[in-house]
C-alpha cells in the first residue's frame, strides 16, 4: 500500500508541498500584514514548483510573474499606502485548538486514505497533444480553438477594471 520510490521527483514534491503547506499554515497564523504576504508568496513559489513537476513550464512562469510577483508587490504596496492599526491580540483558547488540530489531522487522514484507495482513470484522448514546447502548443490551442472565449474573457475583464474605476471615482467625490 505504502510503496515509495525515492527519486529525486519525490523529494523535490515532498519539499514544494511543505513549502505550500507551511507558508498556508504561517500565512494565517502570524498577526503582521507583511508577514502574511511573504508567507503567501512563499506558498505561490510552491505551486510554481509544482507545475514544474507536472511539466507545465508556462503555468510556472505565469505562477512567479503574475502571483508570487505582481499580486505580492501590490499587496505590500496596498499595505505600505494604507494606515492601519495592530488589533488587539485574543487569548488562546486551548480547547478551540486543540480541537483545531484534531479536525485537521482527520480531514487530512480521510482525505489521505480516500486518494490512496482510489483508482483514477486514464484519460481517452489528451486535449493537447504533448511536445517539448508547451507554451507553443498552449498558444496554438489557445488561439484556435478557444479564440472566442479568450477574447469574451479578455472583454469582461476589461469592464471589469472599469467599473472597478467608476466605484472609486465615486468613493473619492
Amino acid at each position: 500500500m505504502f510503496n515509495f520510490n525515492f527519486s529525486g521527483e519525490f523529494v523535490a514534491f515532498f519539499v514544494f508541498s511543505v513549502l505550500i503547506i507551511s507558508g498556508a499554515v504561517l500565512m494565517v497564523s502570524f498577526t503582521k500584514v507583511v508577514h502574511m504576504v511573504v508567507s503567501l508568496a512563499a506558498v505561490f513559489i510552491g505551486i510554481a514548483g509544482m507545475f514544474v513537476l507536472l511539466e507545465a513550464e508556462f503555468l510556472a512562469f505565469v505562477q512567479v510573474l503574475i502571483y508570487a510577483g505582481a499580486v505580492s508587490i501590490l499587496m505590500i504596496f496596498g499595505i505600505m499606502m494604507t494606515k492601519h492599526q495592530e488589533a488587539e491580540a485574543e487569548q488562546a483558547k486551548p480547547l478551540r485548538e486543540t480541537l483545531t488540530a484534531i479536525g485537521a489531522l482527520a480531514l487530512f487522514g480521510i482525505l489521505f486514505y480516500a486518494i490512496r484507495q482510489s483508482e483514477f482513470p486514464e484519460p481517452e484522448q489528451p486535449l493537447m497533444q504533448s511536445s517539448a514546447d508547451n507554451t507553443m502548443e498552449i498558444g496554438k490551442l489557445l488561439f484556435t480553438g478557444y479564440v472566442i472565449p479568450f477574447e469574451l474573457v479578455s472583454v469582461l475583464l476589461t469592464v471589469a477594471f472599469i467599473g472597478a474605476i467608476v466605484l472609486a471615482k465615486k468613493e473619492a467625490e
